[in-house]
């Protein structure tokens, strides 16, 4: 399962890979990929606005990367942009490799301006749909695109075959530079403007202003089926999506097959993918297809709905779109009972090998919290933690340290259960409860099991959070409304079919429950994939040991890593 030696694979010059529209590049066999990724600088316009975005070969999104089970993945990224750059393969395991996972300051430093980084990588035991984007600052707001592993050659997908699939991008845009609204809610100590729209495959539809032109279309046939690679790129907000006057059949979640069930709507947190089939069996027309945010907390988001055009043939355009019914903003019923529906294929081919003994019980509170900050706006400033720690950023990368054996850089006693238990879900609390600011990591020993609970708090607002996990899958074995309850929450967990996913809704107010088998060695991130969060320290690492065999340890770093 190891990667192949770099040195092994002499490289040759790479091409340049464009999605065109109507051509989709499929590989034939396990082979060795090379894509050309330029980070440059490109004028968008959308919204009335024509403005400099940070694009990958001068695409928003950029673009798709085509590969199969079993190929070598060699991806040069240039940075020819004024912001240090890393690309996250978001969902590819990296099997002791690393060096190759991308979030910046974790395993690698940063691209700088002008320089070059190869990630160099295999896909092991994964097809399906993930997705790529920067790992640094709130860059991933323009520098995004989708990953579709086909299965192996001769393994057909375990549901009816599609006539076609479509890749479908869900994401935010700001009128104004990004990176320039943090930077301003960082010194005012408040969170940066909210986005001015969603979009779908970068663009956000005519329910916008000057936005006729700027509406993704997919056409269709009647009585044919389609496959949707659906993916939540947005960066603060969970999403949910429909289709005016068609079900979707969910078949997959974050490249890992489901048991089929049918909706009107699908609900999906930013970093995680959702593949549906979607049968043309409606009057030839006009419908849209929809996306809007989820918020069952009291918070602001920006609520406005993304649309895209699904057109039967021959349908000409003068025909008024159908608007689909999304579930209101607050629908935390829909919201519960739609998660509750994801169940692993668990099939002989594709079994879900669920830990039932457990080695580490881990129990991590989500919390916000206010801290001093005598330059921000009103002396204060918002944070996260875990477990009461704001995660601190290094100055070089864990990996790195890790490997190296390096001092000072981490800590590895960030703590099972957080110091105080508390009422977590009660009434609010403004108090941090002695939060504390640190580079803590949890070390966890080479093939163990751990189960980690993940339990939201009312320490300003209750809300939801969506993790990702660095690495590795891991099986949702539960969830609930409230506090967590060790002495009787475990014996209703799903240890038979739980969806197996690398990111997961933690519930508004209430507890998810995950497991998975630390095989995978190396320094792996687990934060928030609400950027905002993030930002504020809402985020770890796991320290995974080396095992005794010799494919157990971390392997060597490639000799082109950047220097921080």
């Amino acid at each position: 399962m190891g990667m192949a030696n770099r040195e092994n694979f002499p490289l040759v010059p790479f091409f340049y890979f464009f999605c065109m529209l109507g051509f989709v590049f499929i590989p034939t066999e396990a082979s060795v990929k090379k894509y050309q990724f330029n980070v440059q600088v490109t004028n968008v316009s959308r919204l009335c606005h024509t403005k400099p975005i940070v694009t990958v070969n001068g695409m928003f999104p950029g673009p798709t990367i085509y590969v199969r089970e079993g190929d070598r993945v060699l991806i040069n990224v240039t940075n020819s942009a004024q912001y240090n750059m890393s690309i996250h393969w978001h969902g590819l395991k990296q099997y002791r490799n690393g060096w190759a996972d991308g979030p910046a300051y974790i395993t690698q430093c940063p691209i700088k301006t002008g320089n070059s980084y190869v990630y160099d990588f295999n896909v092991t035991v994964q097809r399906g749909t993930l997705w790529w984007h920067a790992h640094i600052f709130w860059l991933r707001a323009t520098v995004y695109g989708a990953i579709v592993i086909m299965p192996k050659q001769g393994t057909p997908f375990p549901f009816p075959q599609p006539e076609r699939e479509e890749t479908i991008l869900l994401g935010e845009w700001w009128n104004n530079d990004v990176e320039e609204l943090v930077n301003q809610g960082n010194k005012l100590g408040l969170p940066p403007n909210m986005s001015d729209a969603h979009t779908i495959n970068g663009k956000p539809g005519p329910l916008f202003p000057c936005s006729d032109k700027h509406t993704f279309a997919m056409e269709v046939e009647q009585g044919k089926t389609y496959l949707l690679r659906i993916i939540n790129a947005a960066l603060n907000d969970e999403l949910f999506f429909a289709i005016a006057g068609h079900n979707l059949t969910v078949v997959e979640v974050d490249a890992v097959y489901t048991k089929p069930f049918t909706t009107q709507a699908i609900l999906i947190a930013p970093g995680q993918t959702t593949n549906v089939l979607v049968q043309a069996s409606q009057v030839p027309s006009r419908y849209f297809m929809a996306a809007r945010p989820f918020m069952d907390a009291p918070l602001s988001i920006d609520n406005k709905t993304a649309t895209a055009m699904l057109q039967y043939k021959g349908i000409p355009n003068t025909v008024l779109p159908i608007l689909p019914q999304l579930p209101a903003l607050n629908d935390t019923n829909f919201a519960l009972s739609y998660n509750a529906k994801l169940r692993s294929l668990n099939s002989p081919q594709f079994p879900a090998n669920v830990p039932l003994k457990v080695d580490r019980h881990l129990f991590y509170t989500i919390g916000l919290g206010i801290n001093p900050c005598p330059t921000c706006l009103n002396g204060t400033q918002l944070i996260a933690s875990l477990n009461n720690i704001t995660f601190v950023m290094p100055q070089m990368g864990l990996l790195q340290a890790h490997y190296f054996n390096i001092k000072g850089v981490f800590r590895t006693d960030f703590p099972d259960r957080p110091p105080t238990p508390f009422n977590y879900t009660g009434a609010p609390l403004t108090a941090n409860l002695g939060t504390t600011l640190g580079t803590r990591l949890s070390k966890i020993a080479f093939n163990s099991t751990v189960e980690l609970v993940l339990q939201d708090t009312n320490l300003l607002s209750v809300e939801s959070h969506p993790f990702h996990l660095h690495g590795y899958n891991f099986f949702v074995v539960g969830t609930g409304v409230g506090n967590f309850n060790p002495s009787k929450d475990p014996a209703k967990f799903n240890l038979v079919d739980p969806p197996e996913r690398n990111t997961v809704g933690v519930p508004t107010g209430g507890w998810t429950a995950m497991r998975f088998r630390a095989d995978n060695p190396g320094v792996w991130f687990m934060h928030c994939h609400l950027e905002l969060h993030t930002s504020w320290g809402l985020k770890t690492a796991f320290v995974v040991e080396n095992g005794k065999g010799v494919d157990q340890s971390v392997l060597p770093p490639p000799k082109d890593l950047p220097l921080c």
